[in-house]
């Protein structure tokens, strides 16, 4: 029996001047969104597509709900962002702690549980991989991971651009921060090198595997303090959410609608332009605050005091330029240095009981069209009856496609029959259970996100691209401010939520409340 198809709809008034526009609507920029209006401020949240989330949401085909792009979630723990930004507003959301977070399918046949419990980890870990200094490698990930999120929400001034930045992150900083500090000059290879671990080829290639879920990257271009968190993010709580992620995103909009703020649908941003309004010699500070921002859509044109650009730095520069294309363009990554990527949904009977829910799977052969080693399988879970009958699964399966500009469009059933292939040679289904399915290459993913070439994932992680060289949420150095998966920290929910944080952080410090009063006309 179909699920009952999504609907999203939202709450829209005739105003046409906001403290602050965002646009898009992923996890960064409902971050910023939520704790700005919880200040009291008025935001107009505008979204190109017909659903709000992003690369975070979930859609309706076929009488079946699927997943857009993330399947995990993470950052609920203590100290992590997604945790700080509920905390922050009482947002609740409906959420399901899995147990087992992933399973691994080596190409040697060998199947890699990944618990939680790092003790346990380790156990299953040697017993892959061997014992020779497993145990040291990870207990070392894990005391980095650690640190990484106790500081992401203390150093919310980093990357430092503007002198006030240095006094923050000076205020806040402690000698485990100056002990760490290091490890982003060294790459992931550097750490397995350390640990004597590089002749281990199987490790080798599943770290480089899981490298690419979150790091976007492989081992000799991830730094140590990124690596190690990204591989550990299974030691931390995984939590599945009912009905797919589109159930994270609309708590949000809830309260931003409370809040009295707003989210347009289906409303793209074509320009924005910063304003120039002539100086009143008569009260010259009313000329500092009146509004600096016009924002035109494809329906409408709106004013604003800030805005926060939630899409990527690629896109953000085509409809914002002002002059900075030259301060961004050493910064700006070009198609051959992101990645895509190939999705297949596919529906079949459930006629067994998975033990977890996130399955790597790294292939016995490059994958047709794409060169992947590897696939990304996401399972609905049994008691979700909101995405499908109790008596089907939905697999979610995703993988990279590089240099996307070269690889809009191919023969998508020959990718898709091998994925096909392999799992019903994994056991996952017969291929006479499966009900329907259905794929996207580049092409599709460029149609739904508007986001340059398709690109996913955010940008990869480079070593010529120190942490305190990559993007900064201030956009233009006056209101206008940026936050997602191009900017500082980078990648996956918790890193755009963070994003979020940040950009919020420094549009309250450096216009602090008593500075934003406007004066009333004399």
């Amino acid at each position: 029996m179909p699920v009952e198809k999504i609907e999203f709809q939202t709450k829209i008034s005739d105003k046409k001047h906001f403290d602050t526009i965002i646009i898009g609507s992923g996890m960064g920029a409902l971050t910023s969104a939520c704790l700005l209006a919880k200040d009291g401020f008025s935001v107009l949240v505008l979204e190109q597509n017909y659903l709000p989330g992003g690369c975070t949401s979930s859609y309706w085909r076929k009488g079946y709900v699927f997943e857009t792009g993330a399947t995990t979630l993470v950052g609920l723990d203590e100290n992590m962002p997604l945790w700080y930004l509920l905390e922050k507003t009482g947002v609740s959301i409906e959420v399901k702690t899995l147990d087992l977070p992933m399973q691994v399918y080596l190409k040697s046949g060998k199947i890699l549980h990944k618990y939680k419990n790092l003790d346990a980890w380790i156990t299953e870990a040697e017993s892959v991989f061997g014992k020779k200094n497993q145990r040291k490698f990870w207990e070392f990930c894990y005391k980095i991971s650690n640190f990484v999120w106790e500081t992401s929400l203390k150093q919310t001034a980093f990357p430092p651009t503007r002198f006030s930045d240095l006094i923050t992150s000076a205020t806040r900083a402690n000698i485990a921060q100056f002990r760490y500090a290091g490890y982003s000059l060294l790459s992931t290879e550097w750490l397995l090198k350390k640990f004597d671990l590089l002749d281990n080829q199987e490790f080798v290639a599943y770290v480089n595997e899981q490298l690419l879920i979150t790091a976007q990257n492989h081992m000799e271009e991830v730094n140590v303090l990124f690596g190690a968190t990204a591989l550990c993010y299974t030691n931390f709580g995984n939590y599945y959410v009912p009905g797919g992620l589109l159930n994270l995103v609309s708590p949000l909009i809830d309260f931003l609608e409370k809040k009295g703020s707003e989210l347009h649908l289906k409303e793209e941003v074509k320009e924005i332009t910063s304003l120039k309004p002539e100086l009143d010699e008569k009260n010259p500070v009313m000329h500092r605050y009146q509004s600096l921002y016009q924002v035109k859509t494809n329906k409408d044109t709106y004013t604003s005091d800030f805005v926060i650009s939630g899409i990527p730095i690629n896109n953000t520069l085509q409809i914002y330029d002002n002059g900075f294309q030259e301060k961004y363009k050493s910064k700006i990554l070009k198609s051959e240095q992101v990645n895509s990527a190939f999705q297949m949904g596919i529906v079949f009977r459930r006629t067994k009981a998975f033990e977890c829910l996130h399955h790597q799977i790294h292939l016995p052969e490059p994958l047709p069209n794409t060169g992947s080693a590897s696939i990304f399988v996401s399972l609905s879970h049994p008691e979700d009856t909101l995405r499908c009958d109790a008596n089907e699964v939905i697999a979610s399966v995703s993988t990279h496609v590089k240099n996307p500009e070269k690889n809009m469009v191919f023969d998508k059933k020959v990718t898709e029959d091998f994925i096909l292939e392999q799992l019903e040679k994994l056991d996952f289904f017969l291929k006479e259970d499966v009900l329907y399915y259905h794929a996207s290459h580049p092409q599709a993913w460029e149609k739904w996100t508007k986001r340059a070439w398709g690109f996913v994932g955010g940008y990869p992680q480079y070593m010529h691209t120190k942490p305190w060289q990559m993007l900064d949420a201030r956009l233009d150095g006056k209101k206008a401010y940026i936050c997602g998966d191009t900017v500082y920290p980078g990648q996956g929910i918790p890193g755009t939520v963070l994003s979020g944080i940040i950009a919020y952080e420094k549009l309250i410090s450096d216009w602090h409340p008593k500075k934003m009063l406007i004066p009333k006309a004399p």
